[in-house]
């Protein structure tokens, strides 16, 4: 009976010694076979690209959008109070300066109880006074020029190669009309953008037709 138990034990033990072997052996096989012939690693078929970009995140297509006429920039935007019976209503006021940089400009003013709305008012309004500027080839003034609007003096004055030399809403204006080498110098002791864009688009009215270079009489004789 002991004898007949060692045996059946034994022979369990080999059993079970020999199912855990067998995916060794067949690993063991997978590896002969690449170790027999090497360049059947690099012969395995590629995995399909697009399984890679299956998953992928791709980005939304941005439709391109149309470059408007007009550029603009808002110079002044505060909210307004009016008194009625029962309380005070609100609105928003927004002072804007709108221009193609080539030599057309404006300055508008939009009041409504939504800022979005106003700033569509003013641009409205920018466009409505526009004033054409007479500029050189090189796309600057041909003379000096002082204007007044309320109590906002500005002079403008030709700056060859030196750029835009302006500040406050007068480097806005002359930015925007697309004008360069030119110098703007506000003459008053007024703060108020509005009035000092105001003025400076009265001064950019103001500039004459650039005179034509007259040629020289050996240029003329050739």
């Amino acid at each position: 009976m002991d004898t007949e138990n060692k045996t059946n034990e034994g022979t369990m033990t080999t059993d079970t010694a020999t199912t855990a072997a067998e995916p060794t052996v067949a690993a063991t096989g997978a590896n002969a076979a690449t170790a027999a012939d090497p360049k059947a690693a690099f012969n395995r078929t590629p995995r399909d690209s697009r399984d890679f970009k299956k998953n992928a995140r791709r980005p939304a297509r941005r439709e391109s959008r149309v470059k408007p006429e007009f550029d603009q920039k808002i110079i002044g935007i505060r909210r307004v109070a009016r008194v009625v019976t029962g309380g005070r209503r609100f609105s928003f006021s927004v002072a804007l300066v709108a221009g193609n940089r080539k030599g057309m400009v404006g300055v508008g003013l939009g009041k409504a109880g939504d800022t979005s709305l106003a700033i569509e008012k003013a641009f409205s309004d920018a466009r409505k006074n526009m004033v054409t500027a007479h500029l050189t080839p090189e796309m600057s003034i041909p003379h000096e020029v002082t204007a007044k609007f309320s109590s906002s003096r500005i002079t403008l004055m030709p700056a060859r190669d030196r750029g835009v030399i302006a500040g406050s809403s007068v480097r806005i204006v002359l930015e925007l009309a697309g004008i360069k080498d030119v110098g703007g110098k506000v003459r008053s002791g007024s703060k108020n953008k509005l009035n000092i864009a105001r003025a400076t688009l009265e001064a950019l009215s103001q500039l004459s037709k650039p005179r034509e270079r007259k040629a020289k009489p050996a240029e003329a004789a050739k």
